[in-house]
């Protein structure tokens, strides 16, 4: 360790916890942040302060104006210059700490690509803002063995859950399967509060710190979930059990999200600057439902057959069908039409 690093990081390796070995344990270690926005650009920025080695950022997303309520490393001059989210968010992370290799990778994250994202990281970290992503990362864990720690908020409630394939509860063991397209809320219908985040990623960001400087013993035990306004917080015991055969993803070894056969299929409509959006078969949406939780994002008109909804400040427009398929109509970019489906139906 340099005498610069002993210096900037002496109030971390001070920690007995820590120590200097942990310390240079971490300058050692390899992160992907999976999404770069609300949780992620917390996670990013403590991880980059506490001296990780290197961190891959891999988002599919640009800065928006509304993002600057809750996304810390972002400003107003990343909105007006229509930056990717991993962009800005590396030339930020840079600036607070030159020692850090910072690789920021513009993707929509997918089976076909996931696996050489993970390659050679210690550790996954969940970002992400759905469900689709998130068994997908579980997935990968459990095919690789890195271990990774979800997090998730939604107005002043979060949770957090650390998985170690082989060793605790992973994903499909809280939840078989995901919520169908448009059945929960999502920040963009609900909100979130800011001071939430924070709290879900600086729980998130300890756990890795705990991961990666060998601190297994203290790792969180089950799912922590938490209702900030109501300041009540409360853990859930989890075992790797589903059911009498198991869990199907860690004790049984599916991979269908890595296999793609859950995944969620994107496709550009030949000159109609629309992309289809075809969640896995068999959903069905209560588009009265939707429409309630939408109409106060945008404009939404409605029959028995689909949903029209056109977000407020956007030139895109969602068209929902009953079995959850989308048309994004505005763009030709698949990476922004998932984004955008992800937003506001929580797929």
């Amino acid at each position: 360790m340099s005498e610069a690093e002993f210096e900037r990081y002496s109030r971390q390796w001070r920690d007995h916890r820590i120590g200097l070995s942990g310390q240079q344990k971490l300058a050692q270690s390899r992160v992907l942040l999976v999404g770069c926005g609300a949780l992620g650009t917390v996670l990013a920025d403590t991880l980059v302060r506490a001296g990780l080695g290197k961190l891959r950022i891999a988002d599919r997303d640009f800065v928006e104006l509304s993002n600057l309520q809750r996304q810390v490393l972002f400003d107003e001059a990343d909105v007006a210059a229509q930056l990717p989210k991993a962009i800005a968010a590396a030339t930020k992370l840079r600036a607070i700490n030159s020692e850090v290799e910072i690789e920021p990778v513009v993707v929509d994250v997918r089976p076909a690509n996931i696996m050489e994202l993970a390659r050679g990281c210690d550790v996954l970290l969940d970002g992400t803002d759905n469900f689709e992503a998130r068994f997908l990362i579980n997935d990968v864990s459990l095919e690789t063995g890195i271990p990774w720690v979800h997090g998730g908020c939604l107005g002043a409630s979060g949770q957090v859950m650390v998985i170690v394939p082989g060793k605790t509860a992973c994903l499909r063991c809280l939840m078989p399967s995901p919520p169908s397209a448009g059945e929960m809320e999502t920040c963009e219908t609900a909100g979130v509060l800011g001071p939430a985040i924070h709290l879900v990623a600086a729980m998130q960001a300890l756990e890795v710190i705990k991961l990666l400087t060998g601190n297994h013993q203290d790792l969180l035990k089950g799912l922590m979930m938490f209702d900030s306004w109501a300041n009540v917080f409360r853990p859930l015991g989890l075992k790797r059990v589903v059911g009498d055969d198991g869990c199907p993803a860690c004790v049984r070894g599916e991979r269908l999200w890595l296999a793609g056969e859950y995944a969620s299929e994107a496709v550009s409509l030949c000159g109609r600057n629309s992309v289809q959006i075809s969640p896995p078969p068999g959903q069905q949406l209560d588009l009265a439902s939707l429409e309630e939780r939408l109409k106060e994002t945008g404009r939404v008109t409605r029959n028995r057959f689909l949903l029209r909804f056109q977000p407020d400040a956007s030139e895109l427009e969602l068209s929902v069908f009953t079995d959850g398929r989308a048309i994004v109509k505005g763009t030709d970019d698949l990476g922004v039409a998932r984004g955008v489906y992800a937003r506001y139906l929580g797929q």
